[in-house]
């Protein structure tokens, strides 16, 4: 298990420096920061003034190797937009996405599973049908028109629940939450269901899968014969055999929702990660950029760690050359 788990964390540290470096050379070809910088009477010498300061007339290897060296020590370097230091940014954004991502991860895990295992256990039904059919919603349309689509009707139609922001927040020590005020509540609904359902719906129809095949199988109908009861045999039994591909599925899924919250977070005005991804582009503003994609590579190949380690706890059957990629 060590040896294992050592080789895995040599490979992650890897992936990710691989995927840093790709990110940040890529990061010259969508603009020049100088330009948004400097006002229009900018002469040539501002201009190579500013690039020396930033460091950008050096090679990007060197810029690169600059920001993990800064990096590693905690320092993600100046905001080329706000001209604050990165790591209080996202330090002052990341409760919101986080807590969006927390709540939609919670909702896709508990109804994609129940769903999930009702639709295997009730194939034949009409309770069964109608919620296949109307699960092809979340997987068919894209997230943003099913965020507008709960703006028309919740907020515009119905005015319900609020249309973007984030509702009124309080701080806990170093972290802004809306948890505890009922407009930060009320504001968590509309995105945390627009994140959350095409993961839910995914989830849902993989354990419907799964289970399927786990019913369909000899120890279940010598359980069955045993005469133990339908509810021990769905849940002890079957539910638990399923649980290996869907902790795949759901580990992943539970990254991207963090990753893939950018569009959720502009539909809704979300003052998290996503939405300050999105304006340090327009900007190009490449230490925010180059920090934010950092941050996301750590949270998968972490993710992808965690699940692996869980197939031991959820299977034991399962041997470390069949894990290991």
């Amino acid at each position: 298990m060590l040896a294992f788990l050592i080789r895995r964390l040599f490979q992650s540290v890897v992936v990710l420096l691989v995927v840093g470096a790709v990110s940040f050379g890529m990061f010259r070809f969508i603009g020049d920061p100088v330009n948004n910088m400097l006002g229009q009477e900018r002469t040539q010498a501002d201009i190579a003034d500013l690039r020396e300061r930033l460091g950008l007339d050096r090679s990007v290897f060197v810029q690169y190797a600059v920001f993990l060296r800064n990096a590693a020590q905690g320092d993600f370097g100046v905001s080329y937009r706000q001209g604050r230091p990165v790591a209080d940014i996202i330090a002052e954004r990341a409760p919101a996405t986080l807590e969006l991502a927390a709540v939609s991860g919670v909702m896709a895990l508990v109804f994609g599973i129940g769903l999930g295992v009702i639709t295997a256990i009730k194939r034949d039904s009409l309770v069964s049908s109608t919620i296949m059919t109307l699960s092809l919603v979340g997987v068919s349309l894209p997230t943003f028109l099913i965020g507008i689509l709960l703006i028309y009707v919740l907020s515009v139609q119905l005015e319900w629940l609020p249309s973007f922001g984030r509702g009124e927040t309080v701080r806990v020590g170093g972290w802004t939450t809306g948890f505890l005020t009922q407009s930060g509540l009320v504001a968590l609904i509309l995105p945390a269901i627009t994140l959350g359902l095409y993961q839910m719906t995914l989830i849902m129809r993989i354990v419907r899968s799964e289970m399927l095949e786990v019913l369909r199988q000899d120890y279940i109908r010598f359980a069955r014969a045993r005469g133990l009861r339908e509810r021990s045999i769905n849940f002890r039994h079957a539910l638990k055999n399923t649980l290996v591909p869907v902790i795949t599925v759901t580990g992943l899924q539970m990254g991207s929702i963090i990753a893939f919250s950018i569009i959720t977070e502009t539909v809704f005005q979300w003052p998290g990660m996503g939405l300050l991804f999105i304006n340090a582009v327009q900007f190009v503003d490449i230490p925010v950029m180059a920090a934010y994609l950092m941050l996301i590579s750590v949270l998968f190949v972490s993710i992808n760690l965690v699940v692996d380690l869980l197939y031991f706890a959820i299977d034991p059957r399962l041997s470390i050359e069949r894990v290991k990629a």
